[in-house]
């Protein structure tokens, strides 16, 4: 990928507005409410999740000085490999000269808001992998679902249902009540990932509790819109869509309602991310043309308990 004078405004060529426009990016969430367990660095490619079993209740009532039997621990261990991603742009030598633009620094945040988009999807594409899944309404499978049957109240409450028969736990404290005007408390819960089009949808529905009516501000996610039933909820343009896949080739969303410990993300220590800057006149420059700027990070996501975790698919207005 190459900068050039086609892409920049060359200094005496008319004035423009040296603030910028806001680039328009996602709001990265889906890697937020991982377990993170890094690799230290020289220690090997590969990390192991380990997860202990529950006992089963001890009812049988003891016998007098007779030793019972026991229980046996079991273990299931979930390996994951980061892997490496990243990109880079090339600045000529020539826009570095003629252009306004604090370029380098512009070129970072850039690269910044696109390693951020890459890890997010990466993370989002394991997380709706998962195996358990609630379709909308009456359907049965992904290409049942209509247009029709959009995320309400009912869904939210059966995946919550699903997430309290699995023991899973929450994630977000209580927000406890105040003495502010028209405000509801809010209990602890789980949380949702959804997409723009779906949180249309919800802000629809009866039970629906927009942030501006939580009794404190201070404990809001970035990102968060309101909450229904047990549930937090986030959105983004991020949010899993899987494009004409429903009944009529409609598109499919997918809402992800998270509990704790639901999935663990991994990198190697000290190169989670980098920025790596090649000033001009590095490697195979004679002429000091090129400079380039890029990104490069190890990571990896892993699904660790299926069953702290629900996919709802349905469809959006």
């Amino acid at each position: 990928m190459s900068n050039t004078t086609s892409t920049q405004i060359p200094a005496g060529q008319g004035f423009y507005d040296r603030n910028l426009l806001v680039r328009a990016v996602s709001n990265f969430v889906h890697t937020r409410w991982g377990q993170q367990r890094d690799i230290p660095a020289n220690m090997g490619e590969t990390i192991k999740f380990r997860r202990y079993g529950n006992l089963s209740a001890a009812t049988t009532a003891l016998t007098e000085a007779v030793t019972p039997s026991g229980s046996a621990l079991s273990v299931t261990d979930i390996t994951a490999t980061p892997l490496q991603y990243g990109d880079y742009v090339t600045l000529s030598d020539y826009v570095s000269f003629t252009t306004l633009d604090p370029i380098l620094t512009e070129t970072s945040e850039i690269l910044g808001d696109q390693a951020g988009d890459t890890l997010d999807q990466l993370c989002r594409d394991v997380l709706v992998a998962g195996s358990t899944v609630q379709y909308a309404s009456t359907a049965t499978a992904r290409n049942e679902v209509t247009a029709a049957m959009t995320l309400d109240v009912a869904e939210v409450r059966e995946a919550v249902r699903t997430l309290e028969e699995n023991k899973a736990k929450m994630i977000m404290e209580q927000i406890d009540a105040e003495d502010a005007f028209n405000t509801v408390p809010i209990g602890k819960a789980y949380v949702g990932i959804t997409h723009p089009r779906t949180l249309f949808d919800l802000k629809g529905e009866t039970g629906f509790v927009p942030v501006v009516k939580y009794p404190s501000q201070s404990m809001v996610m970035d990102g968060e819109k309101g909450s229904v039933d047990d549930v937090r909820f986030v959105s983004t343009p991020n949010a899993k869509v899987f494009t004409g896949e429903g009944a009529g080739s409609v598109d499919v969303y997918a809402t992800m309602i998270l509990a704790r410990d639901a999935y663990g993300i991994s990198r190697i220590s000290g190169k989670a991310l980098e920025n790596i800057i090649k000033p001009l006149g590095a490697g195979e420059d004679p002429l000091n043309q090129r400079a380039t700027s890029g990104w490069k990070a190890t990571f990896v996501a892993k699904r660790l308990n299926e069953s702290f975790m629900v996919r709802i698919e349905h469809g959006a207005s």
